[in-house]
C-alpha cells in the first residue's frame, strides 16, 4: 500500500474544505475520500475521527460528514502545517500498520486484523489471573529487569530445550521484542534478510531501525535455502528474520527437508536468525515441528515467542532468547526500553499457561480455528473459487488469497470496505515489488456465521475492480 503520508493529505484537504465552506456544508464521502487519495478507508475514517475531535467537522452516522459550525469566541483554527515540517518524512511503514491495527467501521466484517476474536478469547480465566496476582502485594514490587525466572524458564522449556531461563528475557509483546532484536543485534545501515512476503511489523520495526531490508523468495515449503545462500553471499547480512510455522501472511511451514539447509546457511554466513515463534499455540492440522532453536548447539537462532496472538490482545507478554553475547546484548537492549515488564501481568500469565485452563483453551482454539478456517473456504469456493489457495495453512490465522493478474490490491481493499468488508491487501507484506496480487483474509477475527457475508460483500466489490 503506497499512502505515503496518507492520513496527512486525507487531514489537510478536509481541513481546508472544512474551513472554506458554511458551517453544516456536506464534506466529501469516505468513498470519495479513498478514491482521491488512494487511501484505505480505515486510514480515512482516522483523519474525520481526528478532525471531528478539533471541531473542525461534524460526523453525523448514516448522513455523512459536515462542516463545523466555529466554538464561541473562536478566532481561528489550529494552524499545526509547521509540525509537517519540523518532524520531517514519516517512517515507511506506518500507516500500514496503523491502518492494520484500527479498528473496523461500525457494521463492517472484519476480514482482517491479528488477533484472536473475542468470542476466542480466554478473558475469563486471564482475568481471574490477574485478580489473583493484582492482589499479592509483591507482584507489585519491582523483580528482576529480565523478567520473573519461573517465567523465563518456562519459555525456555518451550523452545524445545536449546535455551536456558538464563538466557530468556521478557518483553511487552511480540513487537517489543522484534524490534528489540533489531536494534541489538544490527546496526544502522546494515542489512536484514526477510521472507518474501513476510510479517508487516517486522519492516516497519526494520525500517524505523535504519536498516536496508532484502527480501528472500519463499513458497509453500517457506524460504527457499538456495535463494537464502545466494542473498547472504551478495548483501553481506548477518540478520535474517524468518517466520518457520503458519509464516504471516503466506502461512507456509517450513518444510522438514529444507531445516537444516536455512540453519547451514546461516551458519556459513556467520549469522543469526531470529526465530519468531508466534504461531506455536495456533496449530490446526496435526502436530507442529519443534522449533530450529531447539537444534541450535551454536547460538545462531534468536528465538521470539508471544503469548498475544494465542489469548487476547491485552496479553502483552512476550519472551526473546539468544545464547552468549547475543543475549547479554538483547537484555541490555531491553532494559534501556522500559526497565521491565508488569509484575502482575507476568505472574497472571504464568498462572494461566502452567493451569489445566491453557491446555483447554489450546485445545478448544483448535477446533474453533478449524471451524472458522472451513467456513471461509466454503464461502470462497462458493463465490470466488479463483481466490481460494493452492495450498492451505495448517495453522495460523489467514489464508492468503491470489488474485487475477492484472488486479489493483490496494483498490480492491478500499472497495472492499466501502462495502462493509475489511481486508488488507498483499503488496505492504513485500519488501520489494510484489511478484502477484493478494488479499490477506483473516478467519480468527470474524464469527463463522458472519464469514459467507463477509465474502458475499467481497465478491460484489470485485465486480467493479476487473483486471485492466
Amino acid at each position: 500500500m503506497n499512502n505515503g503520508n496518507a492520513a496527512d493529505r486525507v487531514i489537510q484537504d478536509l481541513r481546508g474544505l472544512a474551513l472554506a465552506a458554511a458551517p453544516g456544508t456536506r464534506l466529501p464521502s469516505v468513498r470519495e475520500l479513498t478514491a482521491r487519495h488512494r487511501a484505505s478507508p480505515v486510514t480515512v475514517a482516522e483523519a474525520i475521527r481526528q478532525l471531528a475531535v478539533e471541531g473542525v467537522l461534524e460526523a453525523r452516522p448514516g448522513k455523512g460528514t459536515f462542516a463545523a459550525a466555529p466554538a464561541p469566541g473562536e478566532r481561528r483554527a489550529p494552524d499545526l502545517s509547521w509540525q509537517t515540517v519540523a518532524l520531517g518524512a514519516a517512517l515507511p511503514g506506518e500507516q500500514e500498520l496503523q491502518a492494520l491495527l484500527a479498528t473496523p467501521p461500525a457494521g463492517a466484517i472484519a476480514l482482517s486484523g491479528g488477533y484472536l476474536d473475542a468470542d476466542l478469547q480466554p478473558a475469563a480465566a486471564l482475568g481471574a489471573a490477574l485478580t489473583r496476582a493484582a492482589r499479592q502485594p509483591a507482584a507489585w514490587q519491582r523483580g528482576p529487569v529480565e523478567g520473573r525466572a519461573d517465567l523465563r524458564d518456562w519459555f525456555a522449556r518451550e523452545a524445545g530445550g536449546g535455551l536456558r531461563a538464563d538466557d530468556m528475557v521478557i518483553c511487552p509483546g511480540g513487537q517489543a521484542a522484534l524490534s528489540t532484536a533489531l536494534r541489538a543485534l544490527a546496526a544502522p545501515g546494515d542489512t536484514l534478510l526477510v521472507e518474501s512476503p513476510t510479517y508487516l511489523g517486522a519492516l516497519a520495526a526494520a525500517r524505523a531501525a535504519g536498516l536496508r531490508v532484502a527480501p528472500v523468495p519463499a513458497d509453500a515449503d517457506g524460504v527457499r535455502p538456495d535463494q537464502l545462500a545466494a542473498a547472504f553471499a551478495r548483501t553481506g547480512a548477518r540478520l535474517f528474520y524468518c517466520q518457520p510455522l503458519y509464516a504471516n501472511p503466506h502461512g507456509a511451514t517450513l518444510a522438514a527437508s529444507r531445516r537444516a539447509e536455512v540453519t547451514d546457511a546461516v551458519r556459513a554466513a556467520g549469522a543469526f536468525l531470529i526465530e519468531d515463534d508466534y504461531a506455536r499455540d495456533l496449530t490446526i492440522d496435526g502436530e507442529p515441528p519443534a522449533p530450529l532453536a531447539a537444534d541450535d548447539p551454536d547460538g545462531h537462532v534468536v528465538y521470539l515467542r508471544s503469548l498475544t496472538k494465542s489469548t487476547a490482545p491485552g496479553m502483552r507478554v512476550a519472551a526473546i532468547g539468544a545464547r552468549g553475547p547475543a543475549g547479554a546484548r538483547l537484555r541490555a537492549a531491553r532494559l534501556l526500553d522500559d526497565f521491565f515488564v508488569s509484575g502482575p501481568l507476568q505472574q497472571a500469565a504464568l498462572e494461566f499457561v502452567t493451569s489445566p485452563a491453557w491446555t483447554r483453551h489450546r485445545r478448544a482454539l483448535r477446533t474453533a480455528l478449524r471451524d472458522r478456517r472451513e467456513a471461509l473456504l466454503t464461502a470462497l469456493s462458493r463465490h470466488l473459487p479463483d481466490l481460494v489457495p493452492a495450498r492451505l495453512p495448517r495453522g495460523g490465522l489467514h489464508l492468503w488469497a491470489p488474485l487475477p493478474d492484472g488486479t489493483d490490491d490496494t483498490a480492491l481493499a478500499a472497495a472492499a470496505a466501502a462495502n462493509g468488508v475489511v481486508v488488507f491487501p498483499g503488496r505492504p507484506w513485500y519488501a520489494a515489488e510484489p511478484p502477484a496480487p493478494h488479499l490477506r483474509l483473516t478467519y480468527a477475527a470474524t464469527p463463522p456465521a458472519r464469514i459467507p457475508e463477509a465474502v458475499t460483500r467481497l465478491a460484489q466489490a470485485m465486480k467493479g475492480r476487473a483486471p485492466s
